[in-house]
Formats: structure tokens, sequence, C-alpha cells
């Protein structure tokens, strides 16, 4: 037996000792609205609950019985919380009996990335030395989903300290994209991306510094939003799941919705967003609504091809086509980057920036020994983490000129289209260092690395970015693009990205998984 047909054998038999007792998920009858709910929006979910069109016990029961089929293959759950899930979705049932309402999502089933504490459950990021440590609470995103009534059917893979755009680690293995099981379903929140796209849940929470939101939802068909800088609290998303940080602040990394229509997106995001603990005292937040309704009405802006990442031929040819079908519905099209603008340059200050904090969060022992092979190189340029007080705070300076630059861009168009990534999914490829890793492509082989240029742009000016599904390659792997809006109108690319799907179709399930 090798080591996948282990961890597939394995994941049936926990499953199968953590079902309640007297409950048969396989055997139970399934009614037939559960079929057709199985790739149904978390919305849609929700309205089918409301009007007693299936129970929420029955969804779950059908959540958790596809979970027992498809995840051998995608490793995409890493736990389950079966019997409290199906605890809470008899609850909602007899709250829903009693003509009372849990919120937006009573009764839907949803999952979680692994690095948001749930609990007396792992939150291990991944990183060993964490294996053995429970959460000793709810993340706040986690409690708001809750909150709003939604069932939790468990955590999902991620790569180790959240630092890959796949995901894999040494304590649950890799996870497989349903598209093709040979690849990636990125990361860092590949594990929720591959379980949404296989109908496992109706509605995940990622996080995002270096696209980790946006890269698995193109990878996997689905759409994936990364807010506003600070809007979504991370409270709770640290390793061993600890919630007593004081308001920390990376700069770039944000938490957001995973789904499968834009529409599910913003409802989440109007459970997610807004002040936690003392910050509620001073302010509260609203959406703002969206700039227009119609994509006559919107003025867009793009750039779907630079020599900063090209895109290869199969993804350029798919962007170019939603382009043509923008222009066709009447879209106000203005190409090019903002007068100025120099992609290169914004990247040298958002790679500063992040290397800086990847630095700064590395555990002691690991930044003396990057310390002493920094040392040893003299021709190696200094680590961004080690540079003195005054050259961090001139690039930060530097990220706040940026986002000026934009919100100057953006009294003039509404929304910025651009990839997501230069490529579709790729095959499983876990060697080390990552920056010497090589992507195969129809065009040559890429960097790494360079699947960071088209993301770092809304990550270091702190604009929101929504990644749509838009259709798939010739090899049949889906493909997104990324729709940058204003600071704090998060609303705006997520309309656009509803409003797009009307012309280019709505998410589609891969092949096997009905």
């Amino acid at each position: 037996m090798n080591r996948r047909e282990f961890l597939a054998k394995s994941s049936l038999a926990l499953a199968a000792s953590a079902i309640p007792r007297g409950v048969n998920l396989m055997s139970s009858p399934i009614p037939a609205a559960a079929l057709d709910l199985d790739f149904a929006s978390a919305l849609q979910a929700a309205e089918a609950i409301r009007k007693k069109q299936i129970s929420s016990l029955e969804l779950t029961q059908r959540a958790f019985a596809r979970i027992d089929k498809f995840n051998p293959q995608l490793n995409a759950f890493v736990y389950q919380t079966r019997d409290e899930a199906l605890t809470q979705a008899k609850k909602a049932d007899e709250a829903q009996a009693s003509g009372k309402s849990l919120g937006v999502f009573h009764g839907v089933p949803f999952n979680v990335k692994e690095s948001f504490g749930v609990a007396g459950h792992p939150d291990t990021w991944g990183i060993p030395a964490f294996k053995d440590i429970k959460a000793p609470a709810d993340s706040e995103a986690v409690a708001r989903l809750r909150n709003a009534g939604a069932i939790l059917l468990g955590a999902t893979n991620v790569p180790v300290n959240l630092a890959d755009w796949q995901s894999y680690n040494p304590i649950y293995g890799a996870t497989n994209n349903p598209w093709d099981l040979k690849r990636t379903p990125g990361g860092s929140s590949g594990g929720s991306a591959a379980a949404l796209a296989a109908g496992l849940g109706y509605l995940s929470v990622g996080s995002d510094i270096g696209g980790s939101i946006r890269v698995p939802s193109h990878f996997c068909g689905l759409y994936g939003h990364k807010p506003t800088l600070n809007l979504v609290s991370a409270q709770g998303q640290v390793p061993a799941g600890v919630r007593d940080n004081p308001g920390f602040d990376t700069l770039l990394a944000v938490a957001g919705p995973m789904a499968r229509s834009a529409a599910d997106l913003n409802a989440a995001l109007k459970i997610l967003g807004g002040p936690a603990n003392y910050d509620a005292k001073a302010w509260k937040w609203e959406l703002p609504a969206p700039r227009a309704t119609s994509l006559k009405n919107f003025r867009v802006g793009y750039v779907i091809d630079d020599p900063i990442a090209p895109p290869t031929p199969e993804m350029k040819s798919l962007l170019e086509k939603t382009i043509s079908a923008l222009d066709r519905a009447g879209a106000q099209l203005k190409p090019g980057w903002p007068a100025g603008f120099q992609i290169q340059n914004l990247l040298d200050t958002y790679k500063f920036l992040l290397f800086a904090f990847l630095f700064s969060v590395t555990p002691p022992e690991q930044q003396e020994a990057q310390r002493k092979a920094a040392a040893a190189d003299p021709n190696s340029p200094p680590l961004p983490g080690m540079a003195p007080f005054a050259d961090w705070q001139r690039q930060n300076f530097r990220r706040l000129g940026f986002r000026a630059q934009w919100q100057n861009y953006f009294n003039d168009v509404d929304v910025f289209l651009s990839p997501t990534a230069f490529t579709p999914a790729f095959p499983h490829d876990h060697s080390e260092p990552q920056e010497q890793r090589l992507i195969a492509t129809s065009a040559g082989p890429r960097h790494y690395l360079d699947l960071f240029a088209w993301i770092a742009t809304a990550t270091l000016t702190g604009c929101p970015a929504t990644t749509a599904p838009i259709d798939l390659t010739p090899d049949g792997l889906p493909a997104g693009i990324q729709i940058m809006g204003p600071f704090w109108e998060d609303a705006t690319p997520i309309k656009f990205a509803d409003l797009l799907s009307q012309e280019t179709g709505p998410f589609k399930p891969p092949p096997g998984y009905k």
C-alpha cells in the first residue's frame, strides 16, 4: 500500500468512526432536493431549507455522504466536526419548526480553512510542532458564520505555514484538484477550493497575503474575494488558534469568503466584515452599494497581458474572449495601466514588505540560520527582515503612495481586470526550495515566483479583489479573472463578478462529481 492509498483508507476509517450511533449516512434515504442542491449556491441552499424543500439535517447528511465518497481522492478535509454538525443541524430544524431563523445561512453546511481556530480542534497551519495542540475557541470568522446559522462540517488542508501555492504538509499530506487529481488546487486555501469545487459544502473562509484565496479560486473554477485590508477580522487565525492578539495587522494579509457564486460572497462578507471586540465600541461598518448594477454602466479598466508575467496562450485567449464579451454587453472599456504606474516598482515594494513580515514571524532559530547564511554569502542581497526600520518605513510609505495612486485611478474607472495567474492549475511539484521551481506551460517553463505578479497590486494597496471563473481551457481546466475594486468598496467588484457570470456562465462542476 502506498502513502496515498494509506491516507485514503485512513480517511474513510476516520470518517466512519465519527458517525453518531443510529445515523447511517449511506443507507439513509436522501431526498431528491438534496441531489439537486449538491452544487447549488449557499443562498440557494438556505432558501431550500427556508421553504422546507429539505431539512438542514438532510442537507448536512448529504454533505457528509459526499465527503465520504470524494474526500479520500481529494484529501481536502483534514478533520470533520461530524457529531457537532449533525447536532446543530437538528437544532436548526427545531428552530425553524418553532418559527425562528438563525440567520442568513440558517442550516447551511460550510467548511473553513484549517488555519482558522475551531474550539477543541487542531489549528496547525501544517506545522508539525502544533500537531497535538487544540484551539481554545472559535476564530472570529467561524463564530460569525455559526451565529448566522451555518453548520460547520470541518476544516480543509493548507501548506506549511500557509506559504505555498500548493496545499500539502507533513501532517495531512497533499490535496488534489478535483478537475485533475494530478494537479494542485492552489494554496494556501487549496483545501477549501477543492472541497467547494467538488460540492463538499456550500461556503468557506480563506486567507490571502500572496493570492491564497484568489489563486485557488482560479485553479478550481470558483468565486473568491480578497476583501479590503482589515475589513474582516483575522482573530483566531494564528497557529494554535489563540485569539488574544492586540489588533495584529500585517499590512498585507486578509481573510475572506470563497463560494460557488458571487452573491454568496456578498452575503458572507456582510457577516464576516466589520470591527471585532473593543474596535466595535468605536465604529460600525456597512458595505457600500456597488457603483453600478449593469455591465453597460461599469467603467472597466483592464490589462490582460504584460511582460511582468505574460499569460499562457490558452489563458490569454480566454481573457481576450472575456473582454470581447464585456464589449458586446456595453461595458465602458479602458485598456492600460493607470498613468505613471510601474508594476515592477510595486512588485519590488510588495516583495520587500512580504518577506520582511515572513521573517518577523519566523522562529528565532530559523531567523538565526538565515542570518548566518546571508553573512556567509557577501554577494547575496540583504534580507528584508534584517533591514533597518528606516528602510522598512520608506517601503511602507511607497505602499501608501501606490494606494493613493490607485484610488485616484478609481475616480475614472469602477473596476480593474487582470489575470489572477498566468497559468491554469499545474501538476504537483513539492521540490525544494520553492524559488527554484519551474512551472511547465504550453509556452515553456516559467518561474514559480512569477505567480506573485498579478496578485501583488491588490494586496499591496489593500484594495478588494474578486476572482471569478470565466471558462475552461482546451485541456478542460478552469480559468478565472481578477476584478480589483476601490478601497472599502468591496460590493463593486463582487457585483461585477455576478454580472459577468451572465456573459461567461456560472460555476461549472468538475466532471465526475455529480
